[in-house]
């Protein structure tokens, strides 16, 4: 792909050689260049303003996303895991994404993992310094003890942060599926991935806090990512989050919402089909629909493949 100047600005070394520098994720945003002037409204108007551009941005990584999208679900439908990897806050996105996949849709802890620089106490505690470590970033995908059929996600901003580069270098060594989210073109991030998903958000208002536009826009594709997956793995029931694991009274009374949005069934007798099957909403529905037990609803739904679609369809 051509550099493009809207990316980052062209020099050489007194050598010759091409050099990268201010990358569009650094660059100043000509529209914010008297933000510090500007009153709270004229800020807010702003802020919004530059924030349309996001999803404009992710428009543009479509086909990219659904052939990714597609790779992964087979994957994980034969065992496979996706990881994201990130430092600052391209990797606490990344976790964030990863653990609600549990809640939302019973995913178990080791399907969908969020790696983050520095662990658990990065993401409560800055520790900016460790997203240098290129070495680090590859010894903690080591660990997990990659195997083909998993996918391996690299979350960078600038495209450029050594840890996340080392993690993905690891998982392409090990035969991983690899791709890149990044916010510019050309980066070493996405040279060393199968996958770019380049979202060309444009400068930040405030220049270089990739926790604004570029932040968004990684929401937005794991966003994607994560649910169309767990979609296609039959997850979902028309729009209905029917895996979600029900842990506490509030997801308790969602099940029996979504119980009696799939079946005509009453609150009561609803609630009476979701003790029996410890809450289990999938199981639930197959017990009341097929009027059959707990047991045969397991082995029904086991037939096919989860989706709940198939069985009482």
């Amino acid at each position: 792909m051509n550099r493009n100047e809207d990316d980052y600005r062209v020099e050489t070394d007194e050598s010759g050689h091409l050099e990268r520098e201010e990358k569009i994720t650094e660059s100043r945003n000509p529209a914010s260049l008297e933000l510090d002037c500007l009153n709270t409204g004229e800020i807010v108007k702003l802020m919004n303003q530059e924030d349309h551009r996001v999803a404009e941005a992710v428009a543009e990584v479509r086909e990219e996303l659904t052939e990714l999208i597609d790779k992964i679900a087979v994957s994980i439908s034969q065992g496979g895991r996706l990881f994201y990897v990130g430092a600052g806050t391209s990797g606490r996105i990344g976790v964030i994404d990863a653990v609600e996949c549990g809640p939302t849709f019973s995913a178990d802890p080791d399907q969908v993992v969020g790696i983050l620089a520095g662990g658990e106490e990065a993401f409560f505690q800055a520790r900016e310094g460790l997203e240098d470590e290129k070495v680090s970033g590859a010894a903690r995908l080591a660990r997990e003890n990659l195997q083909p059929a998993d996918t391996v996600i690299g979350i960078a901003a600038s495209g450029e942060t050594p840890y996340v580069i080392g993690a993905l270098e690891r998982a392409a060594e090990a035969g991983a599926l690899t791709a890149a989210l990044v916010c510019t073109r050309n980066s070493r991030l996405a040279e060393a991935a199968d996958y770019r998903l380049e979202v060309i958000v444009g400068p930040e208002v405030l220049t270089g806090s990739t926790r604004l536009k570029a932040g968004t826009a990684q929401k937005m594709v794991l966003n994607i990512i994560s649910t169309t997956v767990m979609v296609k793995l039959g997850k979902v029931y028309s729009n209905l989050m029917v895996d979600l694991k029900a842990s506490n009274s509030k997801l308790k009374e969602r099940s029996l919402k979504i119980f009696q949005e799939i079946s005509d069934i009453c609150s009561q007798e609803a609630r009476q089909y979701l003790e029996k099957a410890d809450y289990n909403l999938k199981q639930a529905v197959v017990m009341f629909e097929r009027q059959c037990s707990r047991d045969k609803a397991r082995e029904l739904l086991a037939g096919s493949e989860g989706n709940l679609r198939k069985v009482i369809d």
